[in-house]
């Protein structure tokens, strides 16, 4: 196991696709404090705007973790308009709302071979204007 966890460090890129199924695409960037490399597998996180449940992302992948150093996977968002309110999503846009946007789930990777789960847990302050 490896002696420190991976962390996220930050979304960046984020576009937003607004049709029949609206959905956000981004980069997520994270860093390996370990001398280890490792294999990234497999990644499941909900994403939280203002304390509603607005999607997840779960997709399987084989990016190579490289030691110490940063990483980007890239990610795809469905988004659940109607949890969060079309109306209000709208309005808070246009206006330049701040949103708070947290990160809660788990990476799935291997070092060495041995299967490993990374909790990931981050909280985001996003001010969003059309």
């Amino acid at each position: 196991r490896p002696k420190e966890d991976i962390v996220l460090r930050q979304i960046k890129d984020v576009v937003a696709d607004v049709t029949d199924d609206p959905t956000l695409h981004g980069q997520a960037i994270f860093f390996n404090p370990n001398a280890m490399r490792g294999k990234l597998k497999h990644i499941s996180v909900d994403i939280y705007v203002n304390g509603k449940k607005a999607g997840s992302v779960k997709k399987d992948y084989k990016i190579v973790i490289p030691s110490k150093a940063e990483f980007t996977v890239p990610i795809q968002v469905k988004l659940n308009i109607k949890e969060l309110g079309l109306f209000d999503t709208l309005l808070g846009m246009v206006g330049g709302k701040n949103f708070e946007i947290r990160y809660d789930g788990y990476l799935r990777l291997t070092y060495r071979g041995i299967p490993i789960k990374v909790p990931i847990d981050y909280k985001d302050d996003v001010r969003i204007r059309l």
